[in-house]
């Protein structure tokens, strides 16, 4: 029988998980427009090193303007009217209800020495019962006035009044700082050293509320987001390395470590993948943001091992064997085997180094122990 054949080799075996997964900058800045305007000034370009406090992009402010002087308004308007709440109305209001309160209070006066007046004379039979009586509702009458004004003074507003104002004085407020931030956010500035590599906008086009302006990120170190699919999650441990490709660059490879292994697992498409997030380093800036590799996420690595290739490998109901070539012949050898990869699985035990094995007969016929062979490239 013809048989092709490979030998047991020494050295390094990895085991893989072969996915994919989006590179992004690990510290990023996005900046978006606060409202409908127009790119006033565009101080940068893609590609460009930019520096902490750097003015990148400058927006037509004057609508921004006009809001918060509009909300500056309104907020001092509210914080008069709490003003008003608190001291029991305007000075105006003040000095014009003292005014009614002291007239209210002669007024009661007058109409208790009344009642005090006709009550003496009616004992020496010079007033009449009914006159007694009208100087008496004279008295309540202007009593009452006195009393209603004191409440005024001192309740001057009602609960829902006081609740309607307070009220006004928390929307000017939230609306002042609304405005002021969309006119700090007019002028962009770097927030820290990083290239601006997105700049989706040219200067004098109009802008819609929340548009893309810019990206800036620190590129020498990238986030790599990988999707593994669910029963490989088992295998992952934060630290484990991965070699990073990406297909525009086919003779370069990134290398970097797992970070953070899956919380939880999500549809990603058509499968079930668990979200791990990996950092490579980056400082020749090669490898771009927003762009999708293949990942290589290395869950073990053993040196110094006796290999195989894979395709040697049965097993049967017990346990894994291969088909030594000794003397011509096939012997049949149970082995124990470690790790494996797509292509490679490790011997730990059942065959020396530089063993001859046979893979398969080019005629397509089965192997079996004890067959006279020939080996054939």
């Amino acid at each position: 029988m013809r048989v092709r054949t490979t030998t047991v080799d020494r050295g390094r075996i990895r085991s893989l998980i072969s996915t994919n997964g989006k590179v992004e900058p690990i510290q990023n800045f996005e900046a978006h427009a606060p409202l409908a305007t127009t790119v006033k000034r565009l101080f940068v370009h893609e590609g460009d090193h930019v520096h902490k406090g750097q003015l990148l992009i400058e927006l037509d402010d004057a609508d921004l303007r006009s809001q918060a002087a509009r909300a500056q308004a309104q907020m001092k308007t509210a914080q008069a009217d709490q003003s008003d709440l608190s001291t029991g109305g305007t000075r105006e209001e003040i000095l014009t209800l003292e005014s009614q309160l002291i007239k209210a209070r002669s007024a009661r006066d007058d109409a208790q020495r009344n009642l005090d007046a006709y009550q003496r004379l009616q004992k020496q039979g010079s007033a009449s019962n009914g006159e007694v009586q009208q100087a008496q509702d004279v008295l309540r009458r202007a009593q009452a006035d006195v009393d209603l004004l004191e409440q005024k003074k001192k309740e001057r507003y009602s609960q829902p009044e006081v609740a309607k104002v307070e009220a006004q004085g928390a929307e000017a407020q939230a609306a002042y700082e609304a405005a002021a931030n969309a006119l700090h956010r007019s002028s962009v500035r770097a927030p820290f050293d990083g290239i601006v590599y997105a700049v989706p906008v040219k200067q004098g086009a109009y802008v819609q509320t929340g548009d893309l302006l810019l990206q800036e990120g620190v590129l020498s170190q990238m986030l790599v987001r990988t999707f593994v699919d669910e029963p490989e999650i088992g295998r992952l441990n934060p630290g484990e390395k991965i070699a990073v490709t990406w297909d525009a660059l086919p003779a370069r490879t990134w290398d970097g470590e797992v970070t953070a292994v899956p919380a939880t697992v999500k549809l990603h498409g058509s499968r079930n993948v668990g979200e791990v997030t990996c950092t490579v380093d980056n400082h020749d800036l090669r490898l771009l943001p927003n762009v999708n590799v293949g990942v290589s996420i290395i869950t073990a690595e053993h040196d110094n091992v006796l290999t195989l290739l894979r395709e040697a490998v049965h097993i049967d109901d017990t346990r894994p064997y291969v088909y030594e070539v000794v003397d011509g012949r096939l012997q049949r050898r149970a082995v124990e085997v470690s790790l494996q990869n797509l292509t490679r699985v490790e011997i730990t035990s059942g065959l020396p180094e530089h063993s001859v094995v046979a893979l398969s007969s080019p005629d397509a016929k089965p192997l079996s122990d004890g067959a006279r062979v020939r080996v054939v490239p």
